[in-house]
């Protein structure tokens, strides 16, 4: 494969295939990555993120000389596969990311008949602590929509473009994908494409249709030109802002308010969710405006609603914050 075919892909994934060479695997790994591209039809940065945990494997094929054979891996190579990301720095997080791209990969390489058989699900992934995802309360998003000048028209497509992702839940590649179309500001939906192009109708309240309706009408028409076509959010110079535009974005009104230097979009769409569940909604349509296709990935939200409660119960309730004396014994010799 050269690097001409591999540039116009538009993947950067550093050291694959510097370690697959000509080898056997070099076919077989680009047979892959279109079946990702054009059946799966996954976003590019999953790709390159698959791709790039399947480089961590073949280079452990490559010290382990086992490169030149195309076979699954045995539960002994497995456990010392574990055993080689371990020794190289690899958090437990990243290991189990890295074994659950290559379980996908032997899947579709069994699917194919590349492979006999595949004993990665064989494997159990190292066990680790589930973390909450961080949210921010309503007052700091309430400071975050108010930040950018809506006097300017950068400004209010950047109050317009918080206020959507906040209201809807979006990822930042939804969001990248929007067009104009595509919102209906008379019924407040989204129709959104989502991982593996699946669609789904996300909601919009009150206020965030009303900063698009204005962004529509008053900042869009100044950004657009002709190279512009009927994406909904433009750069400065009339193209579709990109998703890297859209986190910048994000993190320049995040501290222009106040908010941790680490504040990225994510937060923002686990802010939503776990606001919504703080209000009452139902579990199964959070699980829905998300896009999730499990109702265990949404539970995460119902149990950062469970700390955020006894966090608030703990500093505010009066009984925990009183040093409680145990009383004190009468003496039945005194009367």
């Amino acid at each position: 494969m050269t690097t001409e075919r591999r540039d116009l892909r538009g993947l950067n994934v550093p050291g694959l295939w510097d370690v697959v060479g000509n080898t056997a695997w070099a076919p077989i790994l680009d047979e892959y990555q279109k079946h990702l591209t054009s059946i799966r039809q996954l976003a590019t940065p999953t790709i390159r993120n698959y791709m790039n945990d399947l480089a961590a494997f073949m280079r452990f094929q490559a010290e382990t000389g086992s490169l030149d054979k195309i076979k699954s891996p045995d539960r002994r190579q497995l456990r010392s596969y574990l055993a080689f990301l371990a020794s190289n720095g690899y958090e437990k997080a990243s290991i189990s990311r890295k074994l659950t791209a290559l379980r996908t990969f032997f899947r579709w390489m069994q699917e194919t008949g590349k492979v006999d058989r595949n004993d990665t699900d064989m494997v159990a992934a190292p066990r680790q602590a589930k973390r909450l995802p961080y949210v921010v309360s309503e007052a700091e998003i309430e400071r975050l929509l108010m930040a950018p000048d809506t006097s300017t028209t950068l400004g209010l497509r950047d109050r317009a473009l918080l206020e959507l992702i906040y209201a809807s839940g979006m990822r930042v590649s939804e969001i990248n994908s929007l067009n104009i179309a595509d919102v209906d500001l008379k019924s407040r939906e989204c129709r959104v494409f989502g991982k593996g192009a699946k669609q789904r109708i996300v909601l919009l309240g009150e206020t965030a249709a009303q900063w698009a309706e204005k962004y529509l009408n008053a900042s869009r028409p100044k950004l657009a030109t002709r190279r512009s076509q009927e994406a909904l959010f433009l750069n400065k110079l009339g193209g579709r802002l990109s998703t890297r535009s859209i986190q910048e974005t994000v993190k320049r009104n995040a501290l222009k308010s106040g908010l941790d230097a680490n504040f990225h979009t994510h937060i923002l769409r686990h802010s939503f969710a776990t606001h919504l569940l703080n209000g009452g909604a139902d579990l199964r349509v959070v699980q829905d405006l998300l896009g999730h296709e499990s109702p265990s990935t949404t539970q995460i939200y119902t149990h950062v609603s469970a700390e955020q409660a006894r966090k608030v119960y703990l500093r505010a309730h009066p009984g925990t914050n009183l040093q409680r004396r145990a009383p004190r014994r009468k003496d039945h010799n005194t009367l």
